[in-house]
């Protein structure tokens, strides 16, 4: 479920609520890619995204939806996942709004509490800027409708690239504030019970 929530949390900079109300029916598998449906967003923006062939995140989806029990009666996506199994009960927002903080313990980083829900949607809209993306493509990918909130993301893309260039060039230090998360294939744990801040950027790489 962790997994699965981080994957498509960053694709879509999908909201914790979002990612709680996602349903089957949300998502397409078309073999080569998912398509996923995010209908009710705060905005009333609805948005499609999509997740491509990229490492394992196809087949850990595939994994995660056959382990669905057949008797669930309700069409919510993210159900509670332990011992290898799925139960029927779905995952509230205050569980996945704290997947964030579980793997950053789990991966031993520092500022646990720091790593919150909204880091998934900060993160891919930094990712993004970070690409030279434009801020209407920003906006349209993260269903914002103020221009003044995707720029905040470019400016931030351009004070690390100043913090950069000024260590290259005159030897100045500063923190790093992008942390890069490898995702193994060894069981992350379920719960954690942290107190939450927001500046975090997750950089995902899913590895089998």
């Amino acid at each position: 479920m962790i997994k699965i929530g981080l994957i498509l949390g960053i694709a879509g900079a999908c909201r914790t609520d979002e990612l709680v109300n996602l349903t089957v029916d949300d998502i397409e598998d078309v073999g080569s890619s998912l398509i996923v449906k995010i209908p009710n967003t705060k905005t009333k923006i609805p948005r499609i995204f999509v997740v491509t062939h990229v490492g394992n995140m196809l087949e850990l989806f595939r994994k995660y939806l056959s382990l669905r029990p057949p008797h669930v009666k309700h069409k919510r996506l993210f159900l509670y996942y332990k011992a290898g199994k799925c139960s029927s009960q779905p995952v509230g927002k205050n569980t996945m709004g704290k997947i964030p903080s579980v793997v950053a313990s789990y991966l031993i980083l520092p500022d646990v509490a720091c790593y919150t829900g909204h880091c998934l949607r900060r993160s891919s809209a930094t990712l993004l800027a970070d690409a030279g993306v434009d801020i209407t493509t920003i906006k349209r990918h993260a269903g914002w409708k103020s221009t003044t909130v995707a720029e905040g993301y470019v400016e931030n893309y351009i004070e690390n690239k100043t913090k950069i260039a000024n260590q290259v060039l005159v030897g100045t230090t500063t923190s790093a504030i992008t942390k890069t998360v490898n995702v193994s294939e060894s069981n992350i744990p379920s719960n954690n019970n942290l107190e939450n801040c927001t500046n975090v950027t997750f950089n995902l790489n899913v590895n089998k």
